[in-house]
């Protein structure tokens, strides 16, 4: 048994509430190993990671605790952004470089490369951006926004057979995962120090690192429901059109979407089935597959069953 100080009860029920932090992984670690880590130095029991960066990578991986566990769907859609150097096997011509560049933005198919953590089936993902940083006549340094599960090193591979003289991945770093940057990183280093500064009684600077859940489900269309549907929500049912008082924003068949009360107390994620704009058309079946709830059933009792209201004997 550990004969340290516990951590400040605002820390803990941050735990108990859900958290993550964006630890800025460094190169060598497997992102279990640095998984396990936190989970270590935070003193929970379990914590999990979204979007595996191999050994040799760095930068952000966001690591969940307790309900935040339960949004790693959610963070898998996030896009990523990564810095990389890619190295060619022989020398390649500016206009060469830019035609390639202009052809691999936008939809790709990839195979995932052989050591990787997935089956190896041909799949498409979208490069958002990319953008050529600076380059030289062998290698050139790229700026990637794209699809959560796209290869950067099947990416260079696959530029370099377009130009006709190969190429692999040299250097890679992620800087971005959906609206999170690398002001959002913490080192490891700087976590022990917090945990430290924590169990001394100066909880504010590890807080600060132990994001809340809205930070990721907020970034989602949010659909706020009436109070029955809310209830039936948290009790296992899915969502109907009747249900919604009102829709952030638009979004698009197969999006995922967060519910919320009336009040704005998140209650589940789910997928949607119908588009945002053929709700209102959809009179009869369900228009969102609730998939993970976090409210608690006792919160929000069931509505429907009551008996029906009897006129009182005359």
């Amino acid at each position: 048994m550990s004969d340290a100080v516990p951590l400040p009860p605002q820390v803990l029920a941050r735990f108990d509430e859900g958290t993550f932090l964006l630890v800025d992984k460094p190169r060598g670690p497997t992102s279990h190993q640095v998984t396990s880590w936190v989970r270590d130095l935070l003193g929970v029991p379990t914590a999990g990671h979204a979007g595996t960066l191999d050994p040799n990578v760095s930068g952000l991986l966001w690591v969940g605790v307790g309900p935040a566990l339960k949004l790693i769907p959610l963070v898998l859609d996030f896009p990523k952004r990564y810095v990389g150097v890619v190295a060619f096997h022989g020398s390649v011509a500016g206009a060469e470089l830019d035609r390639a560049i202009r052809e691999f933005t936008g939809p790709v198919f990839q195979t995932p490369p052989v050591r990787s953590a997935v089956k190896r089936e041909r799949r498409i993902r979208t490069i958002h951006r990319l953008v050529l940083v600076e380059h030289d006549a062998t290698r050139l340094l790229i700026d990637v926004v794209a699809d959560s599960g796209t290869y950067v090193r099947t990416l260079a591979v696959d530029l370099g057979e377009a130009l006709g003289v190969g190429g692999h991945l040299e250097e890679l770093r992620r800087v971005g995962t959906g609206p999170f940057t690398e002001s959002n990183g913490v080192s490891m280093t700087q976590l022990a120090d917090a945990i430290v500064g924590a169990r001394a009684g100066t909880p504010e600077p590890l807080l600060a690192m132990l994001h809340p859940l809205v930070e990721v489900w907020g970034e989602f269309p949010i659909l706020r429901l009436k109070p029955a549907a809310a209830s039936a929500i948290v009790h296992g049912a899915d969502l109907s059109s009747g249900g919604i008082l009102t829709t952030s924003r638009r979004y698009a068949k197969g999006a995922h979407v967060a519910l919320t009360a009336a009040d704005g107390a998140f209650l589940a994620f789910g997928r949607a089935l119908v588009a945002s704009e053929d709700v209102a058309g959809q009179a009869h079946g369900w228009v969102v597959d609730a998939q993970r709830v976090f409210a608690d059933p006792a919160r929000y009792p069931p509505r429907w069953g009551r008996p029906a209201a009897t006129a009182p004997a005359p």
